[in-house]
């Protein structure tokens, strides 16, 4: 189904090439002002820059002509530079038996000639656990996979785990020399979690021997380089990549604590992968890739041996790809896990990185190496950047400890949805194990609803009490009206959920009927654009004109049963639509609330 603008446009086309022989596509449409007749309105001013005519009468030209040649266009009027057209109201009942008879309205089924998009998030690394931060990536990625899925195209959502490297050595160093052979079940806490707080430790007991070597005469960088501490894990990270037994088998066994907290984390976020890379694995095809980076040219060593790549003719710098003494940056890995997914992934039209705006320059550099090494699908990536979570008290720092633990925050949301639910009193005969579902489904819905409805690129202040709102624009207030049409149906005789062919409507729910229009190509734009924000305010605006309608006109309480029908088979349709829109979003839209 096309929206209304849409259905007008060939029409529209065809008159202009055929009177001013001119092709014009690009319509300008918008909804027509209350004090005026009509129920969308051609902007005729905008066409004046292809056409020399007086914009009154270029309107009038064009609405005698679609009222002669759509049947149900029914009448028009011109305001100046605006055409404003009435359109009759059995076209919005056909329309509206057409969504109905449509069980995945606006949903595509993928087709092999659109190939798959891969589309990365969350690539956390194993030295701590998901925070905040993380928690944006998730919903961004796993939202950014079901919408493009919806828009017809086969998606394998994937991740990297960034499981070695300085960072990871440094849990290691300190859980070597502090942990005193604990484990997570020994103490009674999550993996993750355990193996951050080495984390924060080994940077605690860093800043302090750094401080005493600056008392004894060294420089900062001088203090930072030769600290003890940051020395063993430089020697560990050498020893891990020379295949040291007892390195090996200790990143192992912290890894695999790590990976039963993750696991943990992404199940109570309601988020999944198809896929795992591991970045001890990829790094080594980057290598390959550097080698034959050198032999081509493309890459060049310098006097100590690193290998680097110039990109000034670009406009860009010079890059480092591997280091002096052998070990890789996070550029080799990327190189080797962006081959290993095409070669897995052979039929791949585009792969979206989902990565914050901090790394904007990384990927710059990464697609352009990709590219200069001759992989023609480089130039089907994208980087989905996004901005940072901000907090009240400023920037998280992981090695500081000074995060919002992902866990944690999901357990607050449930509190705090329920404190304001048990306020309302909503949830008379309800059980506890309920409740408390109930409870972790709107707090879900809150935090994902509030992250997911802003712009990706912008930065998001996150207030988690404003969030949990039964009203306004929040997840929850969507969840609610998503229950209260669940009831109404609940309500509603089942007999009179048929088809309906009504010859007036009101405007309320012509208004309803017309957004409901827009869904299958909003789901499109959404993909186009990498945006859940528009699927988010999408359905917020579904709900706010529901809601105004079931203000002002009665449902079930309507004596004319071809009439109530109708209205019941609207509100059936709201709910279809608002239940695939959320789902756009991984947000669980409650039966009863």
């Amino acid at each position: 189904m096309k929206a209304l603008s849409d259905q007008l446009s060939p029409a529209i086309a065809t008159f202009l090439a055929a009177s001013y022989t001119v092709d014009i596509t690009d319509l300008e449409f918008q909804q027509t002002r209350k004090e005026f007749a009509g129920d969308i309105t051609l902007v005729v001013f905008s066409l004046l820059r292809s056409i020399k005519a007086n914009p009154v009468s270029l309107g009038n030209e064009i609405g005698a002509y679609l009222v002669s040649e759509i049947n149900w266009v029914t009448d028009f009027n011109v305001v100046k530079g605006f055409l404003n057209l009435s359109i009759a109201d059995e076209f919005y009942v056909d329309q509206l038996n057409q969504i109905a008879a449509t069980p995945s309205f606006g949903h595509l089924d993928a087709t092999p000639e659109k190939g798959v998009a891969l589309v990365e998030y969350s690539s956390p690394n194993t030295n701590k656990p998901l925070h905040l931060g993380h928690i944006r990536n998730n919903l961004l990625g796993y939202s950014v996979a079901k919408i493009i899925e919806a828009s017809g195209q086969a998606v394998v959502k994937t991740q990297i785990i960034n499981d070695r490297g300085i960072h990871i050595c440094k849990s290691m160093v300190a859980w070597q020399k502090f942990g005193k052979g604990t484990t997570p079940a020994t103490e009674g806490i999550k993996g993750d979690k355990f193996v951050g707080n080495y984390y924060v430790r080994f940077d605690q007991e860093y800043k302090k021997e750094i401080q005493v070597l600056i008392d004894r005469g060294s420089s900062e960088d001088e203090a930072k380089a030769n600290a003890p501490l940051f020395l063993e894990a430089q020697a560990m990270l050498r020893d891990w990549e020379a295949g040291e037994p007892t390195v090996v088998d200790l990143w192992k066994t912290m890894n695999a604590w790590v990976y039963k907290g993750f696991d943990v984390t992404y199940a109570n976020l309601g988020v999944a992968f198809d896929s795992l890379y591991y970045e001890s694995e990829t790094y080594l095809l980057g290598k390959t890739l550097i080698e034959e980076g050198l032999q081509q040219k493309i890459f060049f060593t310098k006097e100590d041996g690193s290998v680097w790549i110039d990109l000034t003719e670009d406009g860009l710098d010079e890059k480092l790809l591997l280091r002096s003494d052998g070990t890789a940056v996070y550029m080799t890995q990327d190189l080797g896990t962006a081959l290993q997914r095409f070669r897995d992934n052979p039929s791949m039209q585009g792969m979206v990185y989902t990565v914050g705006n901090e790394q904007d320059y990384h990927f710059k550099v990464l697609f352009l190496i990709l590219q200069k090494l001759g992989y023609s699908w480089a130039n089907s990536l994208h980087h989905l950047s996004y901005g940072m979570v901000d907090l009240p008290q400023g920037k998280m720092k992981s090695r500081e400890g000074t995060v919002v633990d992902a866990d944690d925050l999901m357990v607050e949301m449930s509190q705090t949805a329920a404190s304001i639910a048990e306020e309302l009193g909503k949830l008379e005969g309800m059980s506890q194990e309920d409740k408390t579902s109930l409870y972790h489904t709107i707090g879900l819905g809150a935090l994902k609803y509030f992250i997911l409805k802003v712009d990706p690129k912008k930065r998001i202040l996150f207030d988690p009490e404003s969030s949990v709102d039964f009203a306004g624009n929040t997840g929850p207030f969507i969840q609610y009206t998503y229950a209260r049409i669940q009831s109404i149906l609940r309500k509603a005789d089942s007999a009179q959920n048929s088809f309906i062919a009504l010859c007036k409507i009101a405007e309320k729910e012509k208004e309803i009927i017309k957004h409901l229009m827009e869904y299958p190509n909003l789901i499109q734009q959404a993909a186009a654009q990498y945006s859940p924000a528009l699927i988010a305010n999408y359905s917020y605006d579904l709900v706010k004109l529901f809601n105004s309608f079931y203000q002002n006109i009665s449902i079930l309480g309507e004596e004319d049963l071809e009439r109530r029908s109708f209205r019941v088979v609207l509100a059936q349709q709201v709910l279809k639509v608002l239940k695939q829109s959320t789902g756009l979003l991984g947000i669980v839209v409650p039966e009863r609330m």
